[in-house]
């Protein structure tokens, strides 16, 4: 296609990698999401981790690493750059001494953004941003959302530390709430130790699946989110989220908690790929912590994931 409307990546062939502008995928910024169809947005917060922080990185190392990320997905022949006008919006102001006021600010901001129509791509961040944005949303739709929830742990805690807000309890103030139909609640890669036999439970008893990672050992994923899609329809409003420790630390150890047994990288893009045909109505990809990404391999390979997500939202253009 000669005729591109649409905003486009700086191409490498144009802009040595190295160089350019630090937006994600190099793209152009905007100051709001005013005539987009997709924002993409850093929610730096790591107040809300309970063990290694260094997620409030996470937004510039990604959006660093996404340079080396091409405009079209060669298996899947998608062309989000093609599809959806998108631009990179930068960065929620937070307060960095306060969680509760952070959570009021992110909620806020993601009102806005959602006032002009476009979807929100959230690079975090540790998971404590995904409550906020969830909050956003279900007002915005005016109903509960499906969650797909990628993450070596269910985050359904009640509380931690004596609080009800962190990264380790968001998913059940989700249900909670009223934001997330516990019925369309599907959490993969979920493993290792817990604090009690049946710590993953809480989420059946909402009606959820619970997708252990040793169920997921071996074999492509495909299956599986044929499953999902099924089991959600093609109408009701999903949010995709996407924790890097979902993910085994061999493919991704710069992040706070984590876990062995992994998923692989191929399963998590199989996950997302597996996506496309659900109502997507925004994605976060969050938890990487760069102090502990020697070889920046965990930020690239988060770009490349949030690529995929682009790749997958309703109306993305396949050249099939």
């Amino acid at each position: 296609m000669t005729n591109k409307p649409f905003n486009q990546p700086l191409s490498g062939n144009e802009m040595p990698r190295f160089a350019g502008p630090g937006t994600m995928f190099r793209l152009p910024s905007e100051k709001n999401a005013d005539n987009l169809d997709m924002a993409i947005i850093g929610v730096g917060l790591d107040i809300g981790t309970s063990n290694r922080n260094g997620t409030r990185f996470g937004p510039r190392q990604i959006r660093n690493e996404s340079a080396m990320v091409r405009p079209y997905g060669m298996a899947t022949q998608a062309a989000p750059f093609d599809s959806f006008q998108i631009a990179d919006i930068g960065d929620v102001p937070l307060n960095t001494f306060n969680l509760l006021k952070s959570i009021d600010i992110i909620e806020d901001f993601y009102d806005d953004v959602l006032s002009f129509n476009a979807k929100p791509i959230t690079l975090g961040g540790d998971h404590t941003i995904s409550l906020p944005i969830l909050r956003s949303l279900r007002k915005k739709h005016g109903q509960k959302l499906a969650l797909v929830h990628v993450d070596a742990h269910a985050d359904i805690n009640d509380v931690m530390f004596g609080e009800k807000i962190a990264h380790g309890t968001i998913f059940r103030r989700a249900v909670e709430e009223g934001l997330v139909d516990g019925n369309n609640m599907i959490q993969i890669g979920l493993r290792t130790t817990g604090y009690a036999a049946d710590d993953f439970d809480w989420t059946r008893e909402q009606g959820g699946r619970v997708v252990p990672v040793e169920e997921c050992w071996h074999k492509s994923l495909t299956p599986l989110m044929t499953e999902v899609r099924e089991h959600i329809g093609v109408d009701m409003p999903v949010y995709l989220t996407f924790d890097i420790d979902g993910l085994d630390p061999s493919v991704a150890p710069g992040t706070g908690t984590p876990e062995p047994g992994g998923l692989t990288s191929i399963q998590g893009i199989e996950i997302i790929r597996g996506c496309f045909g659900l109502n997507l109505v925004g994605c976060d990809l969050v938890e990487v912590s760069p102090p502990y990404d020697a070889t920046g391999n965990t930020a690239l390979l988060a770009a490349n994931l949030v690529f995929e997500m682009l790749c997958s939202f309703p109306g993305c253009v396949r050249r099939k």
